[in-house]
């Protein structure tokens, strides 16, 4: 069972998923927690919730699957829910605030490694480096001799769909490469000198590239439609960052394929895991399995960010990174 051998003198938290970052977590942190585990117990879950977690008051997360209601009222004693991500879409705030549930996210822990992909995939589609590590790998050179031209970075009008830590942390990468910033967000940044566009449309038609480094939510769903991506241009590119079904992805693949947009750099997806095997045989798209935020300095900062909000919790102090809804 997945109680045995566990100290019931230490505070309770329940773990569902698990997150990814739990091994980390466990091996860091020993002797915490008492961990409630129930992939390890032949119970369904909500029966193993209504035997083992009745008076359980923490809750451990990962971004999948969503947070239900089914899960929520087996919990009665739930106050805090922990979520290993910078993403909230998988939780329901009314719901939450409704039965007086805090929540602890992942906070800025994985804005850095986040905005380095983002440089990093912006890198490989311009200049082509993947695309050029399968020329000399399949022996092309020899018999091909001319691949084709790249782009370069220095100088380009690079527009962020969402200019908050992430976006703010790309934008500061960028300058140094002499690139003009331009960004649309929720509301225009007081103390940013970077041009402010209201909507995704007039951006796209004002820069080279657009960086999607905003959540998903029901507005911004969709939001980097065909039009967009046509305002953009022939040889726009588009990197995410963010959420897949941010973009329309099966607008994107038929931009691509037809030449209307430049290329692309994903680390997300829309309907992940899946991933449109359209993308395969692009070589001006660059593709990342969602690992932005892999690094192993990323796991042990959110192993150890996890474990301070939930001592903070048990000690009835101030979480150090609540979210606010």
């Amino acid at each position: 069972m997945a109680m045995e051998g566990e100290s019931k003198e230490l505070p309770e938290v329940l773990v569902l998923g698990p997150p990814w970052v739990f091994s980390t977590l466990e091996s860091q942190f020993p002797n915490k927690f008492h961990y409630l585990k129930p992939w390890l117990s032949q119970l369904p879950l909500h029966q193993f919730l209504t035997s083992y977690a009745q008076s359980t008051q923490a809750l451990l997360i990962p971004v999948s699957p969503p947070l239900n209601s089914p899960i929520l009222d087996c919990l009665p004693s739930l106050k805090l829910v922990v979520t290993v991500s910078a993403g909230v879409e998988h939780l329901n705030f009314a719901e939450l605030r409704g039965r007086g549930i805090a929540v602890a996210y992942a906070g800025n822990v994985f804005s850095e490694d986040v905005a380095d992909m983002a440089v990093g995939l912006l890198i490989d589609v311009l200049r082509k480096v993947s695309a050029g590590d399968r020329f000399v790998k399949q022996r092309l050179q020899p018999i091909k001799p001319d691949f084709p031209l790249r782009s370069k970075l220095s100088g380009k009008q690079i527009g962020i769909v969402g200019l908050g830590k992430i976006g703010s942390e790309v934008a500061k990468r960028l300058e140094g490469f002499g690139c003009r910033i331009s960004y649309n967000s929720r509301t225009k940044k007081p103390l940013v000198s970077y041009s402010y566009y209201s909507n995704v449309h007039e951006l796209a038609t004002n820069c080279e590239v657009l960086i999607i480094c905003c959540g998903l939510t029901e507005e911004t769903h969709h939001m980097i439609n065909r039009e967009v991506m046509l305002e953009l241009g022939k040889d726009g590119v588009i990197i995410n960052i963010g959420r897949g079904a941010v973009i329309d992805e099966k607008e994107m693949i038929r931009c691509l394929i037809e030449g209307e947009i430049g290329g692309a750099g994903l680390d997300v997806f829309e309907f992940e895991p899946e991933i449109p095997k359209q993308l395969f045989t692009l070589d001006n798209v660059v593709l990342s399995p969602h690992t932005a935020v892999t690094t192993h300095e990323s796991f042990v900062g959110i192993a150890k960010l996890a474990v301070e909000n939930l001592e903070a919790f048990f000690s009835n102090k101030p979480l150090l990174s609540p979210y606010v809804a």
